[in-house]
């Protein structure tokens, strides 16, 4: 029985994770109104701010131990990397499209593109598919660009804001911080929302090693 949910991610250092805490905040007082009472977004907790890498699904406790040999042979060969978060916006950006009346999904950070990250997606990726094991998925071969959710749109109550009224929440921000572990995490729905376990969590390869 495949009862587990389960993903490939990078955690971040908790001073990050209380400065995107205190943005959320700051934003989510643009759409509290009469009306909504701030009930457009979703917002995901502070502790459950992450980076997924590979999402891998539903997997059994077999598949989930297949998920954890392989990411800890693969992390163990990447180095260390630098990531920096630079924008909040509304996301996707490739789905969001006010001309067209298409309603985003999501409130969102992204961050620069990173060749260290790339490389670590890439080859987790790649491993997975080449994996005996059937927790995988063909994943898409496109650009990834970091970015982390800060909450969910509602879309019924996105749509009933008039266009002049939606918040503007486009902003320039600037978090930095160095990757140097990666974990498998499994995700359990509990009646105050998702709580995320580690699984496992893998170091990458030190420079200094």
């Amino acid at each position: 029985m495949k009862n587990r949910k389960i993903f490939i991610a990078i955690n971040l250092p908790e001073e990050v994770k209380r400065g995107l805490a205190l943005r959320q905040e700051k934003i989510g007082e643009m759409f509290v109104s009469d009306f909504f009472d701030g009930r457009v977004v979703r917002w995901t907790k502070k502790d459950n701010l992450h980076i997924t890498l590979v999402f891998i699904g539903n997997a059994d406790d077999q598949e989930t131990g297949d998920v954890c040999e392989i990411v800890k042979e693969v992390v163990s060969t990447c180095p260390e990397f630098f990531l920096k978060l630079n924008r909040i916006c509304y996301g996707p950006p490739a789905d969001y499209s006010p001309e067209k009346g298409k309603a985003p999904r999501m409130v969102w950070v992204e961050g620069e593109k990173s060749t260290g990250l790339a490389l670590l997606k890439t080859k987790l990726e790649k491993a997975l598919v080449m994996s005996e094991s059937s927790a995988h998925q063909d994943f898409e071969a496109r650009a990834f660009s970091p970015h982390i959710t800060l909450g969910r749109i509602k879309q019924w109550a996105w749509r009933k804001i008039e266009p002049e009224e939606r918040p503007d929440i486009e902003e320039e921000v600037s978090f930095s911080f160095d990757v140097r572990s990666v974990e498998v995490m499994e995700s359990q729905l509990k009646r105050g929302g998702p709580q995320y376990e580690i699984l496992e969590s893998v170091d990458l390869k030190s420079e200094l090693e």
